[in-house]
Parts: C-alpha cells; sequence; structure tokens
C-alpha cells in the first residue's frame, strides 16, 4: 500500500504501546515475509559497526529440523526488530481503542533484528523444506529506531536479563525428547528416584530432602544405553533401564538408608560419590558394560556394587571422582570412576580406558575398594 509521505509501504496490523515514553507496535507477520523483510547485519560489518552478534550457524539445524518435523507443533517466540525510518500508525475505525490500528512501514527502511536473527535464519531454511509454513505467522515487536547506539543498548538489554531453563526443568517440560520422558518415567516410579529427585534444578542444596536431579538422571540413561542427544529409546530399553536401576538400588545399602530414614540425605551428598552426579553418569556407563558383556547373567554381576566403599575420603576416588577434594563431573572423572566400578565387577577395561588409568592414576591399577 502506497504512503504519501513515505512512497509504498509495507502494512501490518498491529497493537501500539508505550515503554519508557516511546511508542512500540506488535504485529503478526507470515513466515514467508520474515526473510524478505527483516534483515541482520553481515559477518563482514565489524562488531563496532552492527547491533547484533555474529550468527552462530551451527545452531540453524537443529531449529530447522524442529519446524519441519513439528509442522503441527511448534512454538516460536517473537522476533523483536528496530525499523531505522520514520513509520504511521493509523487507528482503527471500527475499535474503541486507539492502539489498535495499522502499523504502515516504508519498503524502504532497514528493518534490523536485535533479537531473534536465529529464528529467522531457521524459518528461511524451513520454507525450502515446507513451503506450507509460509502461511503460519510469528509476532514481531517493533521499535522505532533512533541509530546505532541505541539498536546495540537494546540488544544488550534484551540478552542481559534472559535467562534459559536449567537442563532439569528442560527435561521436566520437554515431550519431545524421548530420554527427558524416560528420566521423567523413573524419577516417578523407580527406587530410589521417586520422591527423591530434583526436578526443577540442575543442582541441589545442602539442605534438600533430594538425591538426584532430573538432568543427572537424563544423562545417567544416555550413558546406559551409550545414547546420543537425539537418539530414541524403545520399549524395551525403558524396561530394562528400570530393572537395572532397581538392580542397583536393591545393591546399594546407602541408597536404601536414604530411603528407609536410616541416613539423612545432606549427610548422603556430603559422604558419598554416588550422591552425586557423577557416582550416577559412572553406574550407567558400568551398566552399558556390564549388560554388553553379560546380557543373561548382568542381575547376578551388579550384586557386587554392595562391596564398594563409595566414601569420598577412599582414596580409591583420589583423581578419579576427586580433584583436590573436590568432587568432578568431568568426562575423563566420569571414565575413571566407572574404571574402579568396573575392577569391582571383575569387567575388562577397553585399551582407551586402560590409556586412562595409566595417565592419570598411580600404579595404572584400580583397587576394589
Amino acid at each position: 500500500m502506497k504512503s504519501a509521505q513515505d512512497g509504498y509501504c509495507f502494512s501490518f496490523p498491529a497493537v501500539r504501546g508505550i515503554q519508557a515514553g516511546k511508542p512500540f507496535y506488535i504485529a503478526t507477520c507470515p513466515l514467508s515475509t520474515i526473510p524478505k523483510i527483516f534483515v541482520f547485519d553481515e559477518d563482514e560489518v565489524p562488531p563496532e559497526l552492527r547491533a547484533q552478534r555474529t550468527l552462530n550457524k551451527a545452531r540453524i539445524p537443529e531449529m530447522v529440523r524442529y519446524l519441519v518435523d513439528n509442522p503441527d507443533d511448534y512454538v516460536f517466540s517473537a522476533l523483536t526488530v528496530s525499523v531505522a525510518s520514520s513509520v504511521s500508525f493509523d487507528e482503527s475505525e471500527h475499535s474503541e481503542s486507539s492502539n489498535l490500528g495499522t502499523l504502515r512501514i516504508p519498503m524502504n527502511a532497514q528493518i534490523l533484528i536485535n533479537d531473534g536473527q536465529h529464528r529467522r535464519a531457521a524459518i528461511e531454511a524451513a520454507l525450502k523444506e515446507r513451503p506450507e509454513l509460509a502461511y503460519d505467522n510469528i509476532p514481531v515487536l517493533f521499535f522505532v529506531d533512533e541509530g546505532l547506539t541505541r539498536s546495540q543498548q537494546m540488544f544488550a538489554d534484551l540478552n542481559k536479563y534472559a535467562v534459559k531453563p536449567s537442563p532439569s526443568l528442560a527435561a521436566l517440560y520437554d515431550s519431545r525428547d524421548e530420554s527427558s520422558e524416560l528420566a521423567r518415567y523413573l524419577a516417578q516410579k523407580v527406587k530410589p528416584f521417586a520422591g527423591f529427585t530434583e526436578m526443577e534444578k540442575s543442582s541441589i542444596s545442602s539442605k534438600s530432602g533430594k538425591l538426584f536431579t532430573l538432568s543427572s538422571l537424563k544423562q545417567a540413561n544416555r550413558a546406559l544405553f551409550g545414547k546420543g542427544m537425539k537418539d530414541c529409546f524403545t520399549e524395551q530399553e525403558k524396561q530394562l533401564a528400570a530393572e537395572f536401576w532397581q538392580a542397583v538400588y536393591e545393591s546399594t545399602p546407602e541408597w536404601q538408608m536414604v530411603i528407609n530414614k536410616q541416613l539423612a540425605p545432606s549427610q548422603f551428598r556430603q559422604e558419598y560419590v554416588h550422591a552425586h552426579g557423577v557416582g550416577l553418569h559412572a553406574l550407567g556407563s558400568l551398566g552399558c558394560a556390564l549388560i554388553t558383556a553379560q546380557p543373561d547373567e548382568w542381575k547376578e554381576t551388579i550384586k557386587q556394587l554392595i562391596n564398594v566403599d563409595w566414601k569420598k575420603s577412599n582414596p580409591i576416588w583420589a583423581n578419579r571422582s576427586m580433584l583436590h577434594g573436590k568432587l568432578s563431573k568431568a568426562a575423563t572423572n566420569i571414565m575413571l570412576t566407572t574404571n574402579a566400578l568396573k575392577h569391582v565387577l571383575s569387567l575388562s577395561l577397553t585399551p582407551d580406558e586402560r590409556a586412562l588409568e595409566n595417565q592419570y592414576i598411580p600404579n595404572s591399577e584400580a583397587s576394589n575398594g
């Protein structure tokens, strides 16, 4: 549509609002218009002359897959953009509110994305695979730009207080991720997780009555089956996971003592390695090796876990779970902790595990705790 003042314009039904004494506008835009209208400062522009960070292209494929695989059940939050031009707002004649109307932006205006450049790139790529997405809409928050300095400050302000949800909370709410679903099931049905799993936070306070975080349980299950982040779980694997952790529970006196209120969770976390993510993850890795080596006898062999001295003060955990007196959940420490458990169960180390022993453990020989 053409405006007498600005020539040809983009027109968006919009709602006008006020922040800090300045107007802003909220509109919905078809996905098909997003790549055409909204631009992003290219990588070659120096940071001091941009209003955004450079595009992290590694993030795009996962977002594209999310859109393409869930065309009937996806959610994309609003884009926030700056319009480097004057705009006009025509109030609706059919509304009692003066803040409902049509936002008109000159077609030659530069519209820069302050927040949402990765969503924009993902939309552009997803439309090539699923053209029907073009008719969907996304909310857009328009600010009238007051120059580069203002746009840069907007970017800083928008990201200053942005906080990602904790991994545990993300696992609690993610219905698409099968490893999250498995962790939720175990946290509700299987000892020692039922009633003792922190479902929101990814760390546990000293006074908490919980033992494990949902995110740690999720990681331990991936280790149990050697799964990656996007791998699926079969029903048989879900049942096997429940059987495995139940068997571990029955061979772990301290877990039983906590469940039976004979040992306080706070004391358990303070004194024992298997009260923490590194121990849980190592048990998952141990289970993977054990079930692979002994698919029919593993339930009998796992009973030998009762011989493990899990106390942090046990020298076996030095340079494994414990570094300079503190627990470490680095990948190397998880593997070294798993090595010690494999020794207790008389399982052979792989060449990589043996090399790690030789590199980090004095005398390169695990004791049985």
